[in-house]
């Protein structure tokens, strides 16, 4: 990706804005991005935030840039592709970031060999560390593929997936933050239970998860080494993964992933 891109957002919403902010830290300038967003508030939002333009519509956007990201709710994407069909063209880099929405699906509104990457970013990416799932559509080049892992590393770290795999990476790492903020909740739940004032409680809930996800990144370890290392024999840790196990927490957390990836499969298929 150069700066002689022009780069689009159907869609303003917290994704989008992760992906400028990270654009624009990254030297891109600004007014290189343009983004179409009915909300007058988001609008107004990301002009006195970002400094970046604002397009009248989505047929003006389509228009003007090199690659549009396609950052709507996967409900109203029909509708928004039936709108801009008409001014497409292949010299232009499509980027979905639609859940359970294919790359063939998109492919089919557009005349020629539209060039379509998918993406499943998360929303860590608003604080640069987004965990994103990409995978390439039928006519999409490898080159294509290198822009897009450019504009996502810019807000986090990047997997290459096929797209069959995409559902799974949608329970994953697409809905997983929902998961660990559950997680955190409940630990700082306990720690109230237990007596510690409801601010610490959540500040070493959230210390804790984030250093402990550090320690399976910066070490490489896996985390059940990980694990058996705050394990002492007949300590409070084993006592508190003796619970976790008893109760179920392990098939819970994959179950959650299950039926994340199962409603992605819904949304495509609707």
């Amino acid at each position: 990706m150069t700066n002689a891109h022009k780069i689009g957002f159907i869609g303003g919403g917290n994704m989008a804005e992760a992906m400028i902010k990270g654009l624009l830290s990254g030297g891109f300038p600004a007014e290189k991005i343009m983004a179409s967003e009915p909300s007058e508030l988001r609008r107004e939002h990301l002009i006195e935030s970002f400094g970046i333009k604002l397009a009248d519509d989505n047929l003006t956007l389509m228009e003007e840039c090199d690659i549009v990201v396609l950052s709507i709710k996967p409900q109203i994407v029909v509708e928004v592709l039936e709108e801009v069909a008409g001014v497409y063209s292949n010299d232009k880099l499509i980027i979905s970031i639609l859940a359970g929405v294919t790359t063939t699906a998109i492919e089919k509104f557009f005349q020629g060999a539209p060039r379509v990457v998918r993406v499943m970013p998360n929303t860590p990416a608003l604080v640069g560390e987004a965990a994103s799932a990409i995978c390439r559509g039928h006519y999409a080049s490898q080159e294509d593929l290198v822009v897009v892992k450019q504009l996502f590393e810019s807000v986090g770290k990047v997997q290459l997936i096929d797209e069959r795999q995409m559902d799974a990476a949608t329970g994953l790492s697409g809905s997983g933050p929902a998961y660990i903020y559950t997680v955190i909740e409940a630990l700082a739940d306990g720690g109230v239970r237990e007596g510690l004032r409801r601010d610490i409680a959540h500040a070493l809930a959230v210390q804790t998860v984030v250093g402990a996800a550090l320690m399976v990144r910066e070490t490489g370890e896996h985390p059940a080494i990980l694990r058996d290392q705050v394990c002492s024999p007949g300590g409070t840790a084993i006592a508190g993964i003796s619970t976790l196990e008893k109760n179920g927490l392990r098939t819970t957390l994959m179950e959650a992933v299950s039926a994340s990836a199962a409603r992605s499969r819904e949304l495509g298929d609707s």
